[in-house]
C-alpha cells in the first residue's frame, strides 16, 4: 500500500507524541482530533493509521484510571520501556548529563527555547521538535534515534502493549524499517529499588573474589602508636 509524500510532518509527529504522552482527561477528549489530524497528512500508511485508531478507541474505552496505571506501568516500570530515550543509551551513568546538554543545544541551535517540564530526551519532546522541522530534517534527525525506537517498540512488542503501534509509527514516518531486537535482560524492579541491607558493606559480594575470604588489613595511625608508647595525645 503507497502512501503519500508528505510536505510536512508538523502534524503528524505532534499528534503521536500527543498519544505518548500521559492519558489525562485532556488527552483523551483530543483523541478525535488527533486521528484527524494524522489522516489529513497522510503520513502513515493505511494499516499503521488503522493500528493507531485502534489504540485511540482502546485507550478511549478503559476506565480512566486503568488508562493512566497502564500507561505507568507500561513507561516507569524499567528501562527497556522508558520514554527517556538517552536512558536506554546511558543508563544513570554520567554520560547522560553531556548527552542532554547536546540535544538542548541541538533545539538552541533551531532558534527554539527549551521550557518543558520533561528532560529534553522524552520522547514526546523529541517529536514536539522534530515537528517544527522541514520533513527530512525530521527524518534524517529521529533516524538518528532508530535503534533506540526498535528497543523501544520491541520491548513494547513483549509486553503486548498497544503503545507498540505508536513508536512504529514513528519509525515509519521517519522512514525507517519498524523491526524487533534482541533486548537484555533487567533485573525485576523490586531489585532495583531494593534498599541495600543494613551492614551490606561487609559483604564479600562486589569484592575482587565474592564469596572467599578476604584479607582484612589494619593500619595503626600515627596517634594510635603514640598511645602503645605510652605518650600523651
Amino acid at each position: 500500500m503507497f502512501k503519500k509524500n508528505p510536505t510536512s510532518l508538523r502534524l503528524t509527529l505532534r499528534a503521536l507524541g500527543y498519544l505518548l504522552s500521559y492519558p489525562d482527561a485532556q488527552l483523551r477528549s483530543v483523541m478525535p482530533q488527533l486521528v484527524d489530524a494524522l489522516r489529513s497528512e497522510g503520513a502513515l500508511t493505511s494499516e499503521r493509521m488503522s493500528e493507531i485508531e485502534a489504540v485511540c478507541q482502546h485507550l478511549a474505552a478503559l476506565d480512566p484510571l486503568e488508562v493512566e496505571a497502564r500507561y505507568v506501568d507500561n513507561f516507569d516500570r524499567g528501562r527497556q520501556t522508558s520514554l527517556h530515550l538517552f536512558e536506554h543509551v546511558h543508563g544513570d551513568s554520567r554520560d547522560r548529563g553531556p548527552a542532554l546538554i547536546d540535544l538542548m543545544q541541538t533545539y538552541e541551535k533551531a532558534g527554539l527555547q527549551f521550557n518543558a517540564d520533561e528532560l529534553p530526551d522524552h520522547l514526546p519532546v523529541v517529536l514536539e521538535f522534530a515537528s517544527t522541522q522541514p520533513p527530512e530534517v525530521a527524518k534524517e534527525f529521529l533516524g538518528e534515534m532508530a535503534h533506540i525506537l526498535n528497543a523501544l517498540f520491541s520491548a513494547l512488542v513483549a509486553r503486548n502493549s498497544p503503545y507498540a503501534s505508536v513508536i512504529a509509527a514513528v519509525l515509519e514516518v521517519s522512514g525507517q524499517r519498524v523491526q524487533s531486537v534482541a533486548l537484555t535482560p533487567e533485573p525485576p524492579m523490586d531489585e532495583v529499588w531494593a534498599e541495600p541491607e543494613a551492614f551490606g558493606g561487609c559483604s564479600t559480594q562486589g569484592q575482587a573474589k565474592p564469596d572467599q575470604p578476604q584479607p582484612v588489613h589494619f593500619v595503626r595511625t600515627p596517634r594510635a602508636e603514640r598511645a602503645a608508647e605510652g605518650v600523651s595525645v
